[in-house]
């Protein structure tokens, strides 16, 4: 008989322990599960702004369409294909003698055609912004004002020292076409400099502080990304 209650007794105490031991675990699991809420909470290594620069960035790298209908735009895609004409055209030439003049004229058509197509390319995905402190009306007056001086040079120099090929008349017209639309730009890049007295470099900066206040505004109005 004692036996058979010692049984009995075990077996009502096997579900109690059993529950027991359930019980316990489930407090584990809620503290584990609080504690790590709290720790993701308090971390230091929340994704605080970066949707907000990731969407900054994005926005700032989209086409501007503005400026390449505007008169600026225009006349630097104008130049980037005659440019790149001229320079095919001078690479058409198989034989010279003397050389000189169709090297320094593939030389030039080449350095402009790749110059203005990278400042066009700055310009169109409005990446000037994003470094406020290059003077971009003064670099690209620089940039126009040189490939005009060397385009007229080049083409003049060519047109006096040819064979009168095809290939050469074609270079040289081109040249001169180029020149002119590069004297254009020329001279509408010095109006804008001087009626802007040169601080492209202020108006920048303060469209950079613009977007920075814009991204705090967004930051204070959703405090999670604190």
């Amino acid at each position: 008989m004692l036996r058979v209650n010692t049984s009995a007794a075990e077996g009502l105490a096997s579900p109690a322990i059993t529950m027991r031991t359930t019980e316990e675990t489930e407090g584990f699991d809620g503290e584990a599960s609080n504690t790590s809420m709290i720790s993701g909470a308090s971390s230091p290594y929340q994704p605080t702004t970066e949707p907000v620069l990731s969407r900054n960035v994005l926005g700032a790298m989209r086409c501007d369409m503005e400026y390449l209908r505007s008169y600026f735009g225009i006349l630097k895609a104008v130049e980037v294909v005659l440019s790149f004409i001229s320079f095919i055209c001078i690479e058409t030439i198989m034989m010279c003698s003397p050389c000189a003049g169709v090297y320094f004229f593939e030389f030039v058509s080449c350095s402009s055609f790749v110059v203005t197509g990278v400042l066009l390319l700055i310009f169109c995905i409005n990446l000037h912004i994003k470094v406020p402190q290059v003077n971009w009306n003064l670099t690209d007056l620089v940039n126009t004002a040189a490939s005009t001086f060397f385009f007229s040079l080049s083409s003049l120099v060519l047109a006096c020292i040819n064979h009168n090929t095809g290939s050469e008349i074609a270079a040289v017209i081109f040249g001169f076409l180029v020149t002119g639309v590069y004297g254009l730009n020329t001279f509408l890049a010095v109006r804008r400099w001087r009626s802007g007295n040169g601080c492209q470099g202020a108006a920048q900066t303060s469209e950079y502080m613009r977007a920075r206040t814009a991204s705090r505004g967004e930051m204070e109005a959703r405090p999670e990304l604190a």
